[in-house]
């Protein structure tokens, strides 16, 4: 999926949208996205202007992001689903990401039980591991107004 495709499934928007390419995923039980971090991420102002380093909550985002993604793409098609974050365990920061690396990320199915998703997640710069967690979300529909 191209940067086209995840926008029209995912709501956010920059300078929150943190995942640029899907490049693997297997309806139901896995995928792997791609954040190209840059030195002009607005975030890297004051996360720290000497020493930029990426925000441990937003490599968490990026993995909720990819997610999400691939929860939507598991989906029924129809519908206006949404989903939300509703929990983060077993997080651990493994190295900093820095201007210039490529985030992969790796998420995969633990457990479905509609609406609920549980999911682990792992992003990785080259071949090391900087991040994992597991996140659990809600699927719903969205309410029409």
């Amino acid at each position: 999926m191209d940067i086209a495709a995840i926008r029209a499934i995912l709501p956010h928007r920059y300078p929150f949208l943190l995942v640029d390419r899907v490049s693997e995923l297997e309806a139901g039980r896995r995928v792997v996205g791609i954040k190209n971090v840059t030195v002009n991420e607005p975030f890297f102002q004051g996360h720290f202007p000497d020493r930029p380093v990426m925000p441990g909550v937003l490599i968490l985002e990026a993995i909720a992001q990819v997610g999400a993604v691939l929860a939507l793409k598991s989906l029924s098609p129809g519908g206006r689903p949404v989903i939300y974050l509703t929990g983060v365990d077993k997080a651990k920061f493994r190295k900093p990401v820095v201007p210039g690396d490529q985030l992969r990320v790796e998420v995969e199915v633990l457990n479905r039980r509609p609406p609920f998703w549980k999911m682990q997640g792992k992003a990785f710069v080259e071949t090391d591991l900087v991040c994992e967690a597991e996140m659990t979300a809600m699927v719903t529909e969205e309410k029409p107004e």
